[in-house]
């Protein structure tokens, strides 16, 4: 694009988008988008969570960052919507009148969520949807008006009667502009009780809420003194006071500060007052505001006016130092100076576990907890959420080094175990409590995040703890050590991977590097206070959990490699199992089955059925053997049943019984396995002798994995090392 070209591109933006407008031009904008001129921050900024839309997941705002950087936040569906109720909340009663505080343990994603809320607020700004207003006071200079401003005469007289309005001076024409300190409102430029009545002659729908602010709010101490200060002037002609004013259309900018300010914990206050005349820069100020002392107001609360405030660790800094956010959130003002200030400014902050505990101690803490709505933020529970946290950052990480499938998996699998806690089986009815009690870590975190029921209980068992999946959820919702309190951080995970990505023993990033670094941080016992829980049947060991990933890994690379040796054919054993089911039903309804090739009826195989039933381990026990044969058959009525549409899949109903056939056809052909590990050893070196059966099979896999699994050649080595020495 030509300069020109962009020049014009950029003016024509400008002027589509109003930047600037008289004040009347504004009142018919006004009347156009009442309901949208006419809203605070908090209803303003529900709506820009609107304007993303929403997913079964949550918010796109927070699951898609508006500006492509901002990290994703995964999870905290609950947590989102908190946050918009409350600001619904906030919206109806017309004022702010709460601070936001999301607690949680360190690298829960609290500082992420408010990142993704500001950069929100600053994308929709710049939308028409997302239009914000404020104004200025223009003085032009003598030669375009020699007014009551000044000495009247001549054409200069004329021009200024013809003018309506200074809002389109150009630079050359004014003398002096003085904007709003606070970016307030344009309509308080309307005195309060007119304000009122012309609201009720708006269009605006029904149920829509007017900010207090709005309502029944004035102009800022500086604004007013040069409102009354032109009324005198002008001997009451609000007309030529407004002929001074600008609309500005302006945007939200954290970088820029613009009603969007994160503060960290330090000990200043959060708002100055300046004398405004003393600056050299408006030594054109008019006479006849010269006879007053304007004052400036600046500082964190004024920068983020008609925004948000985020305070990061709020409860670090020294209780005193925020004391004056009770009167802030409960009133909207705040005294500065000489002058109260009114705001419309969205009150958020951050804090851990730890030090809002230690807040709760506070003998302030009760007046401090009717100002302050707490939204709790946890770790993740879910295996596939956590898994999200890291794969995105896997590439950035690695440099040259190859990924190798299921590092995402490992990571996220420990972290998981990590934050569990024991259920209490007290706490539940005593036929699901008794079945609660019996889970151990990682039947807790399959049932949380896929709903699989332990296949050592019983159908009703399983009906029943899947029917109370929720139930356990809750277990520890409302006590101050919830679920997902403690455990691995997602922030110093993240560094972990940062090591297994550099370490020089691995040729590949891997689950197996990711061990090696896991096993180190696991005697990192005096910094992180999770490491040093006291163990309850099972749940809290962690460095147990390391080895218990590892072999819940060996399982997942055993199924990829079975499916790339291709020794077998899949059907063979669909064929078998068909098979057996068929001879099975017939033998417990006492019928004969037709011989498809003889066409006699004859009595169901025995034979087969024992076969069977002895490759997948049933009971030998002949009462508990007869149970197992009736259990298998009232699966298949049940899922029939459920899925009456569906062609039957063995597989399906059965997967531990396609789990104990593989694994049989696996143990037949351990000597061909143990021939091929031996051939990797040797595997692209001199010494590799690719005329043997090990050789080829091992070639033949390694081609497979890279190309079903996207596997490198060195990573589907280590991994097909790893699965012959841990299981064959």
């Amino acid at each position: 694009m030509k300069s020109e070209e962009l020049a014009l591109a950029i003016k024509n933006d400008f002027t589509k988008n109003q930047h600037l407008l008289s004040f009347e031009e504004y009142l018919k904008v006004v009347e156009k988008t009442s309901a949208a001129q006419l809203r605070g921050t908090a209803e303003y900024t529900a709506n820009m969570m609107d304007f993303y839309g929403r997913t079964d997941e949550g918010f796109r705002l927070f699951l898609n960052p508006v500006d492509g950087v901002t990290s994703k936040v995964v999870g905290q569906e609950n947590v989102q919507q908190l946050i918009y109720k409350t600001l619904k909340a906030f919206a109806r009663v017309g004022l702010n009148n709460r601070l936001i505080l999301l607690h949680g343990p360190n690298g829960s994603a609290k500082s992420t969520l408010i990142a993704s809320l500001m950069q929100g607020l600053e994308n929709y700004s710049h939308t028409s949807e997302g239009a914000m207003y404020t104004f200025s006071w223009i003085f032009p200079i003598d030669r375009v008006v020699r007014g009551s401003l000044g000495i009247r005469g001549g054409d200069a007289e004329k021009k200024s009667s013809q003018l309506t309005s200074y809002a389109h001076l150009t630079d050359e024409e004014i003398a002096c502009i003085i904007p709003s300190d606070l970016k307030d409102h344009p309509l308080l430029l309307i005195p309060r009780e007119h304000r009122q009545a012309y609201f009720k002659g708006l269009d605006l729908p029904k149920g829509h809420h007017l900010p207090s602010r709005l309502f029944d709010g004035g102009l800022s101490h500086r604004d007013q003194l040069i409102y009354q200060a032109l009324l005198t002037n002008y001997h009451g002609d609000y007309a030529q006071v407004l002929r001074h004013i600008r609309v500005e259309r302006f945007f939200l900018s954290r970088v820029y500060r613009s009603g969007l300010v994160t503060i960290e914990p330090q000990m200043h206050v959060d708002a100055h007052y300046q004398q405004l005349t003393l600056n050299k820069s408006l030594s054109s100020i008019p006479p006849a505001l010269q006879g007053i002392n304007l004052f400036s107001i600046t500082g964190d609360l004024t920068d983020s006016n008609r925004g948000m405030i985020d305070y990061a660790d709020l409860l670090k800094r020294p209780i005193d130092s925020y004391k004056y956010l009770l009167t802030a959130c409960e009133s909207g003002k705040i005294n500065v100076g000489q002058s109260i200030v009114h705001l419309d400014t969205l009150f958020i902050g951050s804090s851990n576990e730890l030090q809002l505990d230690a807040f709760k101690e506070y003998s302030d803490f009760s007046s401090f907890k009717g100002r302050i709505e707490l939204i709790r933020v946890p770790y993740l529970l879910q295996l596939h959420q956590e898994i999200e946290v890291y794969a995105p950052m896997l590439e950035s990480i690695t440099a040259d080094k190859p990924i190798t499938p299921h590092v995402a998996w490992a990571v996220s699998y420990w972290s998981i175990l990590t934050r569990l806690k024991k259920p209490h089986r007290e706490r539940f009815p005593t036929e699901l409590g008794t079945i609660i009690d019996k889970l151990t870590p990682t039947d807790k975190l399959r049932l949380y995040d896929t709903g699989e029921v332990p296949e050592r209980f019983n159908n009703e068992e399983r009906k029943l703890l899947k029917a109370n999946i929720q139930y356990l959820h809750d277990e520890y919702l409302n006590v101050p050590y919830y679920e997902g309190r403690s455990g691995a951080s997602a922030r110093e995970l993240k560094a972990l991977l940062i090591d297994a990505a550099q370490n020089p023993e691995f040729k590949t990033l891997s689950p197996l590097a990711v061990a090696h670094e896991l096993r180190k941080f696991v005697k990192r016992t005096s910094e992180y206070e999770f490491l040093r829980q006291e163990t309850v049947d099972g749940y809290h060991q962690h460095e147990v959990f390391i080895e218990t990933m590892l072999s819940e890994y060996a399982n997942i690379v055993d199924r990829e490699v079975r499916e790339c040796l291709g020794l077998y054919d899949t059907r063979q054993w669909i064929d078998f199992m068909k098979k057996y089911i068929t001879h099975l039903s017939s033998f417990l309804k006492k019928e004969k089955i037709k011989n498809l090739i003889t066409g006699a009826y004859e009595d169901p195989d025995q034979a087969l059925l024992n076969e069977f039933e002895t490759i997948v381990d049933a009971p030998k026990d002949p009462a508990q053997r007869e149970q197992f044969r009736m259990n298998l058959i009232t699966q298949i009525g049940a899922w029939v049943l459920d899925h009456p549409k569906e062609p039957m899949d063995y597989f399906k109903v059965f997967p531990e019984l396609k789990q104990r056939l593989e694994k049989h056809f696996y143990e037949s052909q351990k000597a061909l396995l143990q021939k091929m590990n031996s051939a990797l050893k040797m595997f692209g070196t001199n010494h590799e002798d690719q005329n043997t059966e090990g050789s080829a099979l091992a070639r033949q896999t390694i081609a497979n994995m890279q190309k079903k699994f996207s596997y490198s050649e060195e990573g589907a080595k280590e991994v097909i090392g790893f699965l012959m020495n841990k299981k064959y």
